[in-house]
Protein backbone atom coordinates (compact mmCIF):
# COMPACT_ATOMS: atom_id res chain seq x y z
CA UNK A 1 0.00 0.00 0.00
CA UNK A 2 1.48 3.57 -1.02
CA UNK A 3 -0.47 5.96 1.02
CA UNK A 4 0.79 9.61 -0.65
CA UNK A 5 -0.48 12.07 -3.49
CA UNK A 6 -2.86 10.75 -5.27
CA UNK A 7 -1.94 13.67 -8.19
CA UNK A 8 0.91 14.01 -10.17
CA UNK A 9 3.74 16.02 -9.07
CA UNK A 10 3.55 19.69 -10.97
CA UNK A 11 7.37 19.32 -11.25
CA UNK A 12 7.02 16.17 -13.37
CA UNK A 13 3.61 17.50 -15.39
CA UNK A 14 5.99 20.42 -16.42
CA UNK A 15 9.09 18.82 -17.43
CA UNK A 16 7.54 15.57 -18.64
CA UNK A 17 6.68 17.59 -21.29
CA UNK A 18 9.71 17.74 -23.26
CA UNK A 19 9.31 13.94 -24.35
CA UNK A 20 8.92 13.02 -27.28
CA UNK A 21 5.41 11.99 -28.72
CA UNK A 22 4.91 8.35 -28.18
CA UNK A 23 8.02 8.01 -26.44
CA UNK A 24 9.09 6.04 -23.17
CA UNK A 25 8.77 6.68 -19.66
CA UNK A 26 10.23 4.72 -16.56
CA UNK A 27 8.97 5.73 -13.04
CA UNK A 28 11.33 4.47 -10.74
CA UNK A 29 9.52 3.26 -7.19
CA UNK A 30 6.41 4.23 -9.31
CA UNK A 31 4.06 3.63 -5.82
CA UNK A 32 0.28 3.61 -6.91
CA UNK A 33 0.87 4.67 -10.83
CA UNK A 34 0.15 8.90 -10.82
CA UNK A 35 3.03 9.77 -12.52
CA UNK A 36 2.03 6.31 -15.08
CA UNK A 37 -1.16 7.54 -15.77
CA UNK A 38 0.48 10.91 -16.19
CA UNK A 39 2.42 9.65 -19.10
CA UNK A 40 -0.18 7.38 -20.77
CA UNK A 41 -2.40 10.61 -20.76
CA UNK A 42 0.30 12.06 -22.54
CA UNK A 43 0.84 9.36 -24.81
CA UNK A 44 3.82 7.93 -23.62
CA UNK A 45 4.41 3.99 -23.57
CA UNK A 46 5.23 3.94 -19.50
CA UNK A 47 7.24 1.50 -17.57
CA UNK A 48 6.68 1.20 -13.75
CA UNK A 49 9.35 -0.71 -11.34
CA UNK A 50 8.26 -1.29 -7.36
CA UNK A 51 8.81 -3.60 -4.83
CA UNK A 52 4.55 -3.28 -4.31
CA UNK A 53 2.71 -2.85 -7.45
CA UNK A 54 -0.90 -3.76 -5.90
CA UNK A 55 -2.47 -0.18 -6.01
CA UNK A 56 -1.19 0.02 -9.79
CA UNK A 57 -2.25 -3.19 -11.02
CA UNK A 58 -5.43 -2.09 -12.62
CA UNK A 59 -2.63 -0.92 -15.45
CA UNK A 60 -1.22 -4.06 -15.91
CA UNK A 61 -3.91 -5.02 -18.41
CA UNK A 62 -2.60 -2.45 -20.83
CA UNK A 63 -0.80 -2.99 -24.04
CA UNK A 64 0.97 0.45 -23.50
CA UNK A 65 2.07 -0.75 -19.88
CA UNK A 66 4.70 -2.81 -18.32
CA UNK A 67 5.19 -3.11 -14.64
CA UNK A 68 7.91 -5.02 -13.05
CA UNK A 69 7.73 -5.85 -9.45
CA UNK A 70 11.49 -5.92 -7.54
CA UNK A 71 12.78 -4.74 -4.77
CA UNK A 72 15.69 -2.07 -5.84
CA UNK A 73 17.21 -2.43 -2.35
CA UNK A 74 19.44 -5.50 -2.36
CA UNK A 75 22.36 -5.04 -3.63
CA UNK A 76 22.00 -6.30 -7.25
CA UNK A 77 22.31 -4.51 -9.83
CA UNK A 78 19.42 -1.92 -11.27
CA UNK A 79 17.67 -4.58 -13.54
CA UNK A 80 16.83 -1.54 -16.11
CA UNK A 81 20.28 -0.20 -16.50
CA UNK A 82 20.68 -1.47 -20.29
CA UNK A 83 17.54 -0.08 -21.15
CA UNK A 84 17.00 3.51 -22.34
CA UNK A 85 14.05 5.81 -22.22
CA UNK A 86 13.07 9.15 -23.68
CA UNK A 87 12.02 9.89 -20.21
CA UNK A 88 13.01 8.76 -16.00
CA UNK A 89 11.02 9.96 -13.07
CA UNK A 90 11.51 9.78 -9.98
CA UNK A 91 9.76 10.97 -6.96
CA UNK A 92 9.44 9.95 -3.01
CA UNK A 93 12.25 8.33 -3.79
CA UNK A 94 15.86 7.41 -2.39
CA UNK A 95 18.32 4.45 -3.00
CA UNK A 96 22.14 5.84 -3.54
CA UNK A 97 23.93 2.44 -4.64
CA UNK A 98 21.41 3.06 -7.58
CA UNK A 99 21.32 6.77 -8.46
CA UNK A 100 23.99 6.42 -11.36
CA UNK A 101 22.12 3.23 -13.11
CA UNK A 102 19.12 5.39 -13.12
CA UNK A 103 20.60 8.68 -14.58
CA UNK A 104 21.99 5.72 -17.24
CA UNK A 105 18.80 5.04 -18.56
CA UNK A 106 17.94 8.40 -19.87
CA UNK A 107 18.13 8.03 -23.67
CA UNK A 108 20.44 10.96 -25.74
CA UNK A 109 17.50 13.01 -26.15
CA UNK A 110 15.51 12.16 -23.33
CA UNK A 111 14.34 13.86 -19.63
CA UNK A 112 15.32 13.06 -16.27
CA UNK A 113 12.92 14.58 -13.59
CA UNK A 114 13.60 13.69 -10.57
CA UNK A 115 12.04 14.66 -6.26
CA UNK A 116 12.29 13.83 -3.34
CA UNK A 117 13.27 14.91 0.36
CA UNK A 118 16.40 16.53 1.39
CA UNK A 119 17.70 17.71 4.78
CA UNK A 120 15.86 19.62 6.97
CA UNK A 121 12.92 17.58 6.33
CA UNK A 122 13.14 15.93 9.57
CA UNK A 123 11.62 18.97 11.04
CA UNK A 124 8.67 18.45 9.11
CA UNK A 125 8.42 14.81 9.21
CA UNK A 126 9.05 11.39 7.58
CA UNK A 127 11.16 10.78 6.39
CA UNK A 128 13.68 11.64 8.83
CA UNK A 129 16.73 9.67 8.81
CA UNK A 130 19.72 11.06 6.65
CA UNK A 131 19.97 7.85 4.39
CA UNK A 132 16.80 9.24 2.78
CA UNK A 133 17.37 13.12 2.41
CA UNK A 134 19.50 13.90 -0.36
CA UNK A 135 22.42 16.27 0.84
CA UNK A 136 22.56 19.99 -0.69
CA UNK A 137 23.76 19.59 -4.68
CA UNK A 138 23.05 15.65 -4.56
CA UNK A 139 21.26 15.78 -7.37
CA UNK A 140 23.03 18.05 -9.79
CA UNK A 141 26.09 16.08 -8.86
CA UNK A 142 24.66 13.03 -10.31
CA UNK A 143 23.31 14.09 -13.60
CA UNK A 144 26.40 16.65 -14.32
CA UNK A 145 28.72 15.67 -16.46
CA UNK A 146 26.24 13.54 -18.21
CA UNK A 147 22.97 15.38 -18.46
CA UNK A 148 22.08 19.30 -19.34
CA UNK A 149 20.50 20.88 -16.25
CA UNK A 150 17.66 22.68 -16.79
CA UNK A 151 16.07 23.13 -13.58
CA UNK A 152 17.22 22.60 -9.96
CA UNK A 153 15.81 23.72 -6.88
CA UNK A 154 16.21 23.14 -3.10
CA UNK A 155 14.22 24.46 -0.03
CA UNK A 156 11.04 24.14 1.19
CA UNK A 157 7.61 23.70 -0.22
CA UNK A 158 4.47 24.97 1.76
CA UNK A 159 1.50 22.16 2.73
CA UNK A 160 -0.70 21.07 0.99
CA UNK A 161 -4.20 19.22 0.46
CA UNK A 162 -1.97 15.92 -1.41
CA UNK A 163 0.88 16.37 1.20
CA UNK A 164 -1.39 16.50 4.63
CA UNK A 165 -1.01 19.68 4.88
CA UNK A 166 2.45 19.18 6.01
CA UNK A 167 5.29 21.50 4.57
CA UNK A 168 8.31 19.89 3.00
CA UNK A 169 11.87 20.09 2.34
CA UNK A 170 12.68 19.06 -1.28
CA UNK A 171 15.34 18.91 -3.99
CA UNK A 172 14.21 18.60 -7.15
CA UNK A 173 15.85 18.78 -10.95
CA UNK A 174 15.24 18.78 -13.82
CA UNK A 175 17.92 17.45 -16.96
CA UNK A 176 17.77 16.45 -20.24
CA UNK A 177 20.01 13.79 -22.64
CA UNK A 178 22.95 16.26 -24.83
CA UNK A 179 20.65 15.12 -27.84
CA UNK A 180 17.48 16.92 -26.32
CA UNK A 181 16.17 19.80 -28.24
CA UNK A 182 16.35 21.79 -24.94
CA UNK A 183 20.02 21.19 -24.69
CA UNK A 184 20.08 22.81 -28.17
CA UNK A 185 19.19 25.78 -30.45
CA UNK A 186 15.43 25.09 -28.45
CA UNK A 187 15.65 25.60 -24.78
CA UNK A 188 12.86 24.57 -22.38
CA UNK A 189 10.29 27.82 -22.24
CA UNK A 190 10.22 29.00 -18.36
CA UNK A 191 6.90 30.81 -17.27
CA UNK A 192 6.62 34.59 -16.87
CA UNK A 193 6.96 34.70 -12.90
CA UNK A 194 7.99 38.65 -12.67
CA UNK A 195 5.63 40.39 -10.51
CA UNK A 196 3.32 42.34 -12.01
Amino acid sequence: MHPGPKLPSPWVTRFLSGTRAGGTMLDVACGSGRHLRHGLDQGLVVTGIDRDLSDAEDLGERGDVALIEADLETGRPFPLRDLRFDAVVVTHYLWRPILSDIVGCVADDGVFVYETFALGHHREGRPMRPDFLLKPNELLEVALPRLVVIAYEHGELPGDDAHGGHARVVQRIAACGPGHRWAGDTPFVFADDRPR
